[in-house]
């Protein structure tokens, strides 16, 4: 079984990721080495919190250019919440800060008709060509997100306050908007589902 590596972000839910991995068998090691991410066989990029922090923390560490580049070759990467929405160019939460720019989209607001942040259970419905996610039930806690899927991209969509983005997938890239290592049986199966897929 691979080594998986989970980027150390410095605001993010280490310990359910780990825990998890461990579940199903999966050996995990923290790092926000560059180095490390660069050769991992395996990468998770969790986050819980400010889109401008978790940038500034990435750059900080030297990790923004390796990461993007994983990403870009696809390699086995897979981005949870705050950790998906920094793939994108940007996001409302933290105007003027760039994010990875591996999908060409920014994060925006929930509308006014529904309470933001989004908390609890939503249904995930695959979009066509769609090779990991399943349709079913996962937990999301999230006041930002993708409002459709781009170009280049396959994945999963929600409804809370109109459609947003519940998961994007480009080959051996994952990122999910909700959170997988707490979804129960249904994450437990995605996580399961990456840890086989192939680089492209």
């Amino acid at each position: 079984m691979p080594m998986v590596t989970i980027l150390k972000t410095g605001l993010a839910n280490l310990a359910s990721v780990r825990a998890a991995f461990e579940r199903i068998g999966v050996p995990t090691m923290v790092t926000n080495d560059p180095k490390s991410v660069r050769d991992a066989e395996r990468l998770v990029v969790p986050g819980v919190g400010s889109y401008g922090e978790a940038m500034t923390r990435l750059d900080a560490a030297k990790l923004t250019a390796p990461l993007a580049a994983r990403i870009a070759r696809g390699e086995p990467t897979l981005g949870i919440c705050l950790g998906l929405q920094i793939f994108g160019s940007g996001s409302d939460e933290s105007p003027g800060v760039a994010g990875l720019g591996c999908v060409h989209m920014r994060t925006t607001g929930f509308n006014a008709t529904v309470l933001s942040p989004q908390m609890g259970w939503n249904r995930v419905m695959p979009s066509p060509g769609s090779q990991l996610i399943e349709s079913g039930h996962a937990y999301f806690a999230n006041s930002f997100r993708f409002a459709t899927i781009p170009a280049g991209w396959t994945g999963a969509t929600a409804e809370y306050g109109g459609p947003l983005v519940a998961a994007l997938e480009r080959g051996a890239v994952l990122g999910c908007q909700f959170h997988p290592e707490l979804s129960g049986t249904y994450g437990e199966r995605l996580i399961e589902r990456w840890m086989e897929v192939k680089p492209c």
